[in-house]
């Protein structure tokens, strides 16, 4: 140190260049190679150039080169050494445009570094971190938002296209209690199984620490604010550091609100085709200094995946008629807003809007028709069809039918759909006629009775109207009974016993099935 003619330098070489915890070295860990201890050589040359009997005391990038530059290493790997050193650190500040100077004086990237450390977890970092997310994604939010819910009963039950933004502390995975939590609050809502599970998107931080190391800064940089702000850092700090801080501190928002962007890269959907019932949408990297919004990137990506539409139109509800539906030609209200609600169809953003408008569309132009008040002989007390029609018509409710477009034709011209005879010809009957007209009587049928009982797993309640109750429709005279029962607490029975009747009234069921209490 007296050789270089200042006994300062100690700290600044412990700290940034050789000590056990030096920047340098940390910067060194993953360097092999020709470019072993680069950052450490790039340090000591620093040290230098800019020490003892130099007339200039800075060191030049040429001179860095010319001191280190080896056949096996270009001049590129030195001057990114150069600059990422003095980067992290505390001593070592730029000069100029290409030159570096160690000096005694710390910089305030060391200060920053003792306010984060003396940072409260509980009072500071974490509702910081919680600020800023909810800052994001309320920032031109189009959807309705749900912060950081600590349970299911804080997300409503809405048939709107819904954003659930999870909690800073959970983070996806492939496995682990976070995805038990979504799976289970995506279905049920408290004690009760969802209406509108399908609305739901989540919003889900990725693994790591970043984020909180982001924040950690900007914090550490706004306490170093409000110190040169009242005088308190005092003169052993660079002039040109001291008029930065502001600028330091904006910049260490920009990033902080970059890695929000960054960090919130998984959305996850309620999907019955997956093992687990759930699909993970992988947004990918991201930052704030885009047009778009925190929100409308998730829209975005729904959209990019066919998992959200804006509209739909006649061609797609034709496609996806019910096959339990093909014959009769009338599809009810409930059902088909449901089917928009549960994952079964395409996510449209606010359906029953939707719907509404395109039904009318529908109706006017002729792709389907619109029936209310069915008949015991398939007719129905109103009927529309190619005519406008109010929007205040369409009611998602028992009674109200989308219809075919040959069987509003039919039910407009007063044909009266063919119906199955309500009991069979008797024996005696149709043996005179067979001797009247002189041939032999038939041979009665035998008839068989099918019938399946026993216990069905949840995960497949769905697929079952898909995959087995079309082909018992079309075997024959089909009779399918339903027996629920299920055993909850005295305090939860009269809510879940509500919610049991409301989901019955949207299926047109109240007046089929009977629920009792015991």
């Amino acid at each position: 140190m007296g050789q270089l003619g200042d006994t300062k330098l100690l700290p600044p070489i412990e700290a940034d260049i050789a000590g056990e915890q030096a920047h340098a070295r940390a910067l060194d860990v993953d360097t092999q190679g020709p470019l072993r201890h680069i950052h450490r050589r790039v340090g000591t040359a620093i040290l230098f150039e800019s020490s003892g009997g130099q007339t200039e005391k800075v060191a030049h990038l040429p001179e860095l080169r010319f001191a280190l530059g080896e056949p096996d290493i270009d001049t590129t790997s030195i001057d990114n050494a150069a600059h990422a050193l003095e980067a992290k650190a505390f001593y070592i500040r730029r000069v100029g445009s290409d030159g570096f100077r160690v000096g005694p004086k710390p910089k305030l990237s060391q200060v920053v570094s003792q306010r984060v450390a003396s940072l409260d977890e509980e009072t500071e970092v974490v509702p910081e971190i919680r600020r800023l997310v909810e800052k994001e994604f309320e920032r031109g939010a189009s959807q309705p938002l749900v912060r950081f819910p600590k349970d299911s009963t804080e997300i409503q039950d809405s048939p709107r296209l819904t954003l659930v933004v999870a909690d800073p502390a959970w983070e996806w995975g492939k496995q682990g209690q976070v995805q038990a939590h979504i799976a289970e609050w995506t279905r049920r809502r408290g004690e009760s199984d969802r209406l509108y599970p399908g609305s739901l998107v989540w919003c889900v931080r990725k693994p790591g620490g970043e984020l909180r190391k982001e924040v950690e800064t900007l914090l550490g940089w706004r306490r170093v604010q409000q110190d040169a702000q009242q005088g308190i850092l005092g003169k052993e700090f660079e002039t040109e550091e001291l008029e930065g801080v502001q600028a330091n501190a904006k910049e260490a928002e920009r990033d902080a609100r970059d890695e929000v962007w960054a960090t919130y890269r998984y959305v996850i959907i309620l999907d019955q085709a997956e093992v687990d019932g759930l699909r993970v949408i992988d947004l990918g990297a991201g930052h704030a200094s885009g047009s778009e919004t925190l929100c409308g990137r998730v829209v975005s990506a729904l959209r990019s995946e066919a998992l959200l539409n804006e509209s739909v139109g006649a061609g797609y509800l034709n496609r996806q008629w019910p096959t339990a539906l093909e014959a009769s030609g009338a599809w009810p209200l409930t059902g088909l807003r449901q089917a928009f609600l549960n994952g079964s169809l395409t996510r449209l953003i606010d359906p029953d809007r939707i719907l509404r408008g395109k039904i009318t569309e529908f109706v006017e132009a002729g792709d389907f028709g619109l029936a209310s008040g069915p008949r015991a002989d398939g007719t129905y007390e109103q009927v529309w069809f190619k005519q406008l029609i109010s929007t205040d018509e369409v009611m998602f409710e028992a009674g109200v039918f989308l219809v075919r477009k040959e069987k509003a034709e039919a039910l407009k011209a007063g044909i009266v759909p063919a119906t199955e005879p309500s009991q069979e010809a008797e024996p005696e009957e149709a043996l005179s006629a067979a001797e009247a007209e002189g041939v032999a009587p038939p041979t009665p049928m035998e008839v068989k009775t099918l019938r399946l009982t026993g216990d069905i797993p949840p995960e497949v309640w769905n697929r079952l109207g898909t995959k087995l109750i079309p082909k018992l429709k079309s075997a024959g005279e089909l009779h399918v009974g339903v027996r629920f029962e299920v055993r909850v607490s005295a305090n939860t029975a009269k809510n879940l016993l509500k919610d049991i009747c409301q989901a019955l009234q949207e299926l047109g069921l109240e007046s089929r099935i009977r629920v009792e209490e015991e």
